[in-house]
C-alpha cells in the first residue's frame, strides 16, 4: 500500500517546454516591414510537431553511402520523448531523432520486402518432392 502511495507522489517525467519564437522580419520596399514565417515557425506557433528533410548528401564515389539533414521543432522532440525514443538521460536531441529516423527507415524496408514477397513471381518457393510408396500412399518432402 505504501509503495502505491509513494509511486503517486514520486518523481514525474520532465518534459521540455514549447518555446515559441517571434518570426524574423525582413525589410521590403519603402520602409515596409513584412514578416517572413517559415513552415517550422508556423507549426511551432500552432503547437504542432514539425520535421522536414533539409538536405540529402550522397557520396559521388559510392552511391550506397549518404546522409539526411533533418530539421525539427521542440514539439516534435517532446512527442518522440513521450513515445519512448529517449533511452537514457544522456541522450541528446540528435540521438533521439536519429533513433526515430532509423525506425522509419526499417519500417520502409520491411514494407518493401513484404510487398516483394507478396508477388508470386518473386517468392523463393521450396520445391515439393513427392514419391509414390505404393498401396495409395505418397511421401511428400
Amino acid at each position: 500500500m505504501f509503495d502505491k502511495l509513494k509511486s503517486l507522489f514520486g518523481k514525474k517525467e520532465v518534459v521540455p517546454e514549447l518555446v515559441v519564437r517571434k518570426p524574423r522580419k525582413v525589410k521590403v520596399k519603402e520602409n515596409k516591414v513584412e514578416p517572413i514565417i517559415t513552415e517550422k515557425e508556423k507549426a511551432t506557433a500552432r503547437g504542432e510537431p514539425y520535421v522536414a528533410i533539409l538536405k540529402v548528401d550522397i557520396d559521388p564515389n559510392n552511391i550506397h553511402n549518404g546522409a539526411f539533414d533533418l530539421d525539427w521543432n521542440e514539439k516534435f522532440l517532446v512527442n518522440l520523448i513521450k513515445a519512448g525514443y529517449k533511452m537514457q538521460e544522456t541522450d541528446t536531441d540528435v540521438m533521439i531523432v536519429d533513433r526515430w529516423f532509423a525506425t522509419i527507415c526499417r519500417g520502409i524496408l520491411s514494407e518493401m520486402w513484404e510487398q516483394n514477397q507478396a508477388d508470386p513471381t518473386n517468392r523463393e518457393l521450396r520445391p515439393i518432392n513427392t514419391r509414390d510408396l505404393g498401396n495409395g500412399r505418397t511421401e511428400v518432402s
